[in-house]
């Protein structure tokens, strides 16, 4: 019995390494670039133990992003439970993201649409991020940072609309990410803002 938990143990070690090697490897250098045999022989094991883990890149994949978005969703928790108000939270996720995309080949987003399974995740998380925006805008009604004589569902359906326009078209291949922050999220948010918001927005900007 010892020895079934030590495997299982060792095993589930050994999954999370590959999923850290891997994803770096998929944000270097593109995930099309990056082969299974590429990935067994960074963490110095064999193929075939590399596929009795995931059984292909694309489940590989996928559980990597999976773990990311784990990972992400508790640091953004973490701001928003940290943050005072509103316009703190969002300038905080700004930095966050902005320095996330700066480390990451545009070409590992292009990739991204090659896998279908990954797509519907991301989907799916794509609604409840809606959700979230949503009670978000409503925050800074109350805090008198957003306007409150708007749709604020409207606002997040194009909010979100105008995003995956930006990841179809691969705007992030043409303009840095700092671009399209200024050109396109701040501009946004500050047509939401208060006057007292629009004062705290332009100091960051």
């Amino acid at each position: 019995m010892r020895e079934i938990k030590s495997e299982s143990s060792y095993r589930q070690s050994l999954r999370g390494r590959v999923l850290d090697v891997a994803m770096h490897a998929f944000a270097t250098n593109g995930i099309h670039a990056v082969r299974m045999d590429d990935i067994a022989r960074k963490m110095g094991i064999s193929k075939r133990t590399l596929y009795e883990l995931y059984d292909n890149k694309e489940k590989l994949l996928l559980e990597g992003v999976k773990l990311f978005k784990v990972k992400h969703d508790e640091e953004e928790m973490h701001i928003v439970e940290e943050c005072p108000n509103v316009m703190e939270i969002m300038l905080k996720l700004s930095r966050k993201k902005i320095e996330e995309f700066r480390l990451t080949s545009p070409q590992f987003y292009s990739d991204l649409t090659k896998y279908p399974t990954v797509l519907s995740y991301l989907s799916q998380d794509s609604q409840q991020a809606h959700s979230r925006f949503i009670k978000f805008l409503e925050r800074g009604v109350k805090e008198g940072y957003f306007r409150s004589d708007v749709d604020l569902e409207l606002v997040a359906q194009l909010f979100r609309a105008l995003t995956e326009y930006i990841m179809s078209h691969e705007l992030f291949c043409q303009y840095s990410m700092e671009q399209i922050f200024h050109d396109f999220v701040f501009l946004t948010m500050r047509g939401l803002c208060t006057p007292e918001g629009v004062k705290v927005l332009d100091r960051f900007v």
